[in-house]
């Protein structure tokens, strides 16, 4: 049976705190030896996926920014499917609405409020490199949203939570991590997942799916896949979802995800 991975990045194929994936070199080789697929599933741009994705020599197709659309290299279905844009190197199928729409949401929701939202757009690379732990060159990439916006409040407790309620009711949705939201509306990881899925049975017939993840934002995915993996946190703790049938990984990072690829495919 041909196997299908999809993976998240940060904290999972990358270390958290460096953004190395050096660790998983050799579990990579592996997949590619094997001619198995390996989809990044991600909160990180297009931008950003594709420098991973030209460092690591990876082929496949990628979600970008939590689900917000699909990105499928022109030449890599030989037969046709809906999709609702096409540039020069794929065909896109996108869920989310615009970067450009949500940010005048935010703005409007900055305007009722009276309270500072500043967004990665409204941001220097310098000061998204200071926040994150970024460097220039990543923090340039980061800012290259296409169907999100990341942005943080900077005001008083109760404008805060003013904004975020105001946000909601504006039709947006958001996660919050550290000190970043990131806004969004119609992205979705399972749903980009099961499409990718579907399409990938057309291109190999019966197919096992696995998702690696490592916490509660990977849920999406890790539920439309047949074994969703979880690698171990900083804490060396696995994160808390119900899955009943969750393949926990010994190991942080991509050290856990490294040994997950060869626990699971063999070498």
């Amino acid at each position: 049976m041909k196997r299908v991975i999809f993976t998240d990045l940060d904290g999972t194929l990358l270390d958290r705190f460096n953004y190395s994936y050096d660790q998983t070199l050799e579990a990579i080789s592996l997949l590619k030896r094997k001619d198995i697929p390996l989809v990044f599933c991600s909160t990180k741009t297009r931008a950003e996926q594709e420098l991973y994705r030209k460092e690591l020599n990876i082929k496949d197709p990628f979600i970008v920014e939590n689900g917000g659309a699909i990105f499928i290299p022109r030449d890599y279905f030989t037969f046709s499917f809906n999709y609702h844009k096409a540039t020069e190197d794929y065909f896109v199928i996108e869920l989310g609405i615009s970067h450009h729409k949500i940010r005048g949401i935010l703005k409007k929701v900055e305007q009722e409020v009276g309270c500072n939202i500043k967004g990665f757009e409204d941001m220097s690379i310098e000061e998204i490199a200071r926040d994150s732990g970024l460097s220039l060159r990543l923090a340039a990439l980061a800012k290259q949203r296409e169907y999100d916006e990341t942005f943080k409040i900077e005001d008083a407790t109760e404008k805060i939570k003013l904004a975020l309620a105001k946000i909601i009711e504006a039709g947006l949705s958001y996660t919050h991590g550290g000190i970043y939201y990131d806004a969004t509306a119609g992205n979705d990881k399972g749903k980009a997942t099961k499409i990718l899925i579907e399409l990938f049975k057309r291109k190999l017939g019966q197919i096992e799916t696995i998702g690696i993840g490592d916490n509660q934002n990977d849920i999406p995915m890790l539920k439309a896949v047949d074994i969703p993996v979880l690698v171990q946190k900083p804490d060396h703790s696995w994160e808390k979802i119900d899955l009943p049938n969750v393949y926990t990984a010994k190991g942080v990072g991509p050290q856990g995800w490294s040994r997950a690829i060869h626990e699971l495919i063999g070498d």
